[in-house]
């Protein structure tokens, strides 16, 4: 008996489906691509629990005869391409024939349409792949496709659904993509009956975005239009210095398919280099145009990911578009630098005297809260401290240990031998200088900062006290759909860390507290940063330890970023608070806090025996 058999058309199907429909997102994106290439200029979305219980996609298109309706529902079976051939210039949204098959075999699926000549229409429902009726049907000219009891026939995938808030999202997220794709197209999404966005068919996409993303966002485009060897680039981007903190509003289009590249994603990126801080992205809207013969879309199932015949020729010409459209936005002024002397000069600080006047911090003061000291494990630490006026003397004696928390081993600790410091003054504005016995002792006062920080909040994020403070006015924030599912999904997540934030609206939230060393003008920006974070799966309740280290690391840069000079005794009391840290030799980032230049080098140098 063989025991290879060709498997049936049904089974054949769900396993499409694996590979096509991911999540009911999925069917809202193939089903409005169908949409789209049967011309129709309005599209009406709807759905219901995130789309596992109810979808619905109606269009004012061509629409089918009862022979196409019928086939569509084959697997392999389009009207976008003939042969082989066809794949070097495919211009339409689909073309594989695997959509609508693979979704009737998952679901209970109905298929009305009517062509604009014809008297009725065709409705046809089909349930797990079954048909279960063909007939005619009264209807304007258009397609209706309708999708309810998803997964049906394949209940495990129903588990690795997220939450219906999290599915939501992701539907509107298409339904926005292909929204800004198709500007001169009317778009209106329903959610379990309340419409999230009904917008017209408009001339510029500048008035899609305003529409779509407000007109905060709008207000800091500025407009891109090159052409060069056949290509053309277009579209809107960030005025130099409007950045975000992750790639969600980075949005490419190929051809007017919203698609995901390396190439111009990262042209995109270096072109704002010197515009944007490091570690920032760019807010783009563009859109690339070139001949389909030199574009392959069919790499992925999805259809989401491209490749370009020439590479290359692409990310020069995008970086090239990008750049002059950023330098015609920029205005040159001339303006004379002023550069602050460094702080720590004989007329800014007097070592012998204690109550100098130091600059003023934007900030509260980093060492005003108490100190808290992180629990350390398999490691001996002493601290000595002299009480002379102008001298410090600290010492710390440890052995070459490993540190661990929850996340496991995290640092090594080298030995540190006894040191008298005296403090002698500053140097390039950030770094103090002390004197030795046995040389000169060079300190960086921010990286011993957030060394010193990262211990408290280390502490204060296992023992769940984080000190938060409460805003006399609220702020309120507005996210995506997306970033709005991911905060209402982890909100107790966000107040275990300080951070009280609540629904006001759709998609609206307000800021009720914030950490006691954050900033009130920061408290938005930081919960971006943290929403950013959720999405890239970076920060999780299930993984205590890593979170807790990296949310401490994310917390520091921030709280040090805007720090004052320490004056003498502040630095007496970061001192004595770095040395009672786990690792007083390297900030989290692993970057030493003070180096030593030994007296026999500096001897060496000086050509003394």
């Amino acid at each position: 008996m063989a025991k290879i058999s060709v498997l049936s058309d049904q089974v054949a199907n769900q396993i499409a489906a694996g590979e096509v429909i991911e999540r009911p997102a999925s069917i809202v994106k193939e089903l409005v691509e169908n949409s789209l290439d049967a011309g129709a200029t309005a599209i009406e979305i709807e759905f219901k629990k995130g789309g596992t219980s109810f979808i619905r996609i109606e269009d004012n298109g061509c629409g089918m005869s009862e022979e196409d309706a019928s086939l569509s529902l084959q697997r392999h079976a389009t009207s976008k391409i003939r042969d082989a051939d066809d794949l070097n210039e495919l211009t339409s949204m689909g073309f594989r024939g695997e959509a609508l098959p693979s979704i009737a075999s998952v679901s209970k699926f109905q298929l009305q349409t009517r062509e604009v000549e014809s008297d009725s229409g065709t409705d046809i429902l089909i349930n797990g792949g079954k048909v279960v009726h063909h007939r005619e049907c009264g209807m304007p000219p258009g397609t209706r496709m309708t999708i309810s009891q998803l997964f049906n026939t394949v209940p495990a995938r129903r588990k690795f659904l997220k939450t219906v808030s999290t599915e939501s999202a992701h539907i509107v997220h298409y339904a926005r993509l292909y929204a800004l794709a198709h500007p001169e197209v009317a778009f209106t999404l329903i959610d379990d009956g309340r419409t999230l966005f009904r917008t017209p068919a408009c001339v510029r996409l500048r008035d899609r975005v305003m529409e779509i993303f407000g007109k905060s966002v709008a207000g800091k485009l500025i407009e891109v239009e090159a052409k060069e060897m056949g290509m053309r680039l277009s579209g809107l981007i960030g005025a130099p210095g409007h950045s975000r903190s992750s790639r969600h509003e980075m949005l490419i289009f190929v051809n007017n398919r919203p698609v995901e590249n390396r190439t111009l994603g990262y042209a995109l990126i270096e072109s704002y280099y010197g515009h944007i801080p490091k570690g920032r992205y760019p807010v783009a809207f563009l859109f690339l145009d070139l001949s389909p013969k030199d574009v392959d879309v069919n790499v992925h199932p999805a259809k989401r990911e491209i490749r370009f015949r020439n590479e290359s020729s692409v990310r020069g010409f995008a970086v090239r578009a990008i750049l002059e459209a950023l330098q015609k936005s920029v205005e040159i002024v001339a303006a004379p630098v002023v550069r602050s002397a460094p702080v720590g000069k004989a007329q800014t600080f007097d070592i012998g005297d204690s109550s100098e006047e130091t600059v003023e911090s934007k900030r509260t003061p980093i060492l005003s809260s108490p100190k808290i000291d992180t629990p350390v494990k398999k490691a001996k630490v002493s601290e000595k401290t002299k009480t002379a006026s102008e001298t410090k003397s600290v010492s710390i004696v440890t052995e070459e240990v490993v540190f661990e928390n929850e996340a496991g081993p995290i640092e090594e600790v080298a030995q540190v031998v006894e040191r008298d410091w005296q403090f002698i003054g500053w140097a390039q504005d950030d770094y103090a200088l002390f004197d030795t016995d046995s040389g000169v002792v060079v300190l960086d006062f921010k990286a011993a900062q957030k060394r010193v920080w990262y211990a408290r909040l280390l502490a204060s994020y296992e023992n769940r006290t984080v000190e938060s403070q409460k805003l006399l006015l609220p702020l309120p924030v507005e996210f995506d759909p997306v970033s709005s599912a991911m905060l209402t999904d982890n909100a107790e997540l966000f107040e275990a860390y300080g951070l009280e934030v609540a629904p006001f609206g759709r998609n609206f939230f307000r800021i009720e507290a914030v950490p006691s060393w954050l900033p009130e003008k920061e408290a938005e920006a930081y919960l971006g940063e943290w929403v950013d974070l959720l999405r890239n799966g970076s920060i999780s309740d299930k993984k205590a330890g890593a979170t807790q280290e990296l949310l401490a690391k994310h917390a520091v840069h921030n709280i040090v970023r805007g720090a004052s000079t320490p004056g003498e005794t502040e630095l007496d009391e970061l001192l004595d608070s770095l040395f009672q840290t786990n690792n007083p030799l390297a900030d989290p980032d692993g970057r030493p806090t003070f180096i030593e230049i030994a007296k026999s080098e500096l001897n060496r140098r000086f050509h003394k025996k």
